[in-house]
């Protein structure tokens, strides 16, 4: 098992908000301090960490570390935090 640090942002367009590419992370803190600094000038932050293993397919639920923004899925209110 691995665990897996990722930061999504999200910029917003005439047409909408749409998902930035998605940045890994080396570990929760590194995780949690980029997502603060792109809550600075991005529509919407999410930091989460999820284990698993790459070549089975497994993995376990994403845990929450950190999340910015007006209009966050609602989905984030029941993920477990880190």
């Amino acid at each position: 098992m691995a665990s897996y640090y990722v930061v999504q942002s999200f910029t917003s367009g005439k047409s909408g908000t749409f998902p930035d590419t998605p940045i890994q992370a080396q570990s929760v803190d590194q995780a949690r301090r980029l997502a603060q600094r792109l809550a600075a000038k991005k529509e919407m932050v999410i930091a989460f960490m999820r284990d698993g293993n790459p070549k089975t397919g497994d993995y376990g639920d994403p845990k929450l570390i950190f999340a910015y923004g007006k209009e966050l899925p609602e989905e984030l209110a029941d993920m477990e935090k880190v």
